[in-house]
């Protein structure tokens, strides 16, 4: 072999070992900084400690995906992000579960968000968020909880400032209760911009009770 093509294999081979060895090996692209995003109502310490990542781990051997199964056991957290950044921090970017409900429970109130599960519990009923009742027997996962959620979310602001109470024997039967005693039958998901125009349209007459559940088919009584 002529030493010039033995001399390039020679280099070649260091250089991957000395990368290898800056990669996996050296402390010099190791985590010495770890970067939380969107973790509001959540301590940034907490997603830490949750990631189970240590200061001083190499990048390259980061199991980013553990980490991040690791974060989303925390019950506010929806879902999780972990990436690397060159080259010494990780950044976990969290999107934090939003309650959209609450339910009367033993040790106050619960605050819900649209798939059911408990963010958080407060001793005193919430100001801005409907109480669901009945409750489901089974909230997590509810379809009805998510049809709800969706519902109020479909609301234009002054309206869903005006319900106080939502319930839903299923994902069709949904049903709101505003303010001044007035009710609201509004069904599925289904429509929900024109169910919405036929809604203000029909509150003009000032009825106590409205059936937007069809929609095209609307009615009020009272």
């Amino acid at each position: 072999m002529p030493w010039r093509a033995l001399f390039l294999i020679i280099v070649a081979i260091g250089i991957v070992g000395g990368v290898a060895w800056a990669l996996l090996g050296s402390s010099l692209l190791v985590v010495r900084s770890i970067q939380v995003t969107g973790n509001a109502g959540i301590r940034a310490a907490q997603v830490r400690g949750a990631s189970g990542i240590k200061l001083g781990t190499p990048l390259a051997r980061l199991d980013a995906a553990a980490a991040a199964r690791g974060v989303e056991r925390l019950s506010r957290v929806l879902s999780v992000q972990v990436s690397r950044s060159w080259p010494d921090t990780v950044v976990i970017s969290v999107r934090v579960r939003r309650a959209a409900l609450t339910v009367a429970g033993p040790g106050g109130f619960e605050l819900v968000d649209p798939y059911g599960v408990v963010v958080r519990t407060v001793p005193h009923r919430p100001a801005g968020l409907p109480l669901l009742r009945p409750v489901p027997a089974r909230l997590r996962g509810s379809a009805a909880v998510r049809a709800t959620a969706d519902v109020l979310g479909e609301l234009p602001a002054g309206l869903r400032q005006r319900v106080i109470s939502v319930s839903a024997a299923t994902a069709d039967e949904v049903t709101l209760r505003l303010r001044g005693q007035v009710t609201v039958r509004w069904g599925g998901t289904d429509r929900a911009r024109q169910k919405v125009r036929e809604l203000r349209a029909l509150m003009r007459t000032r009825a106590r009770f409205y059936d937007v559940s069809s929609a095209g088919e609307a009615v009020t009584a009272g």
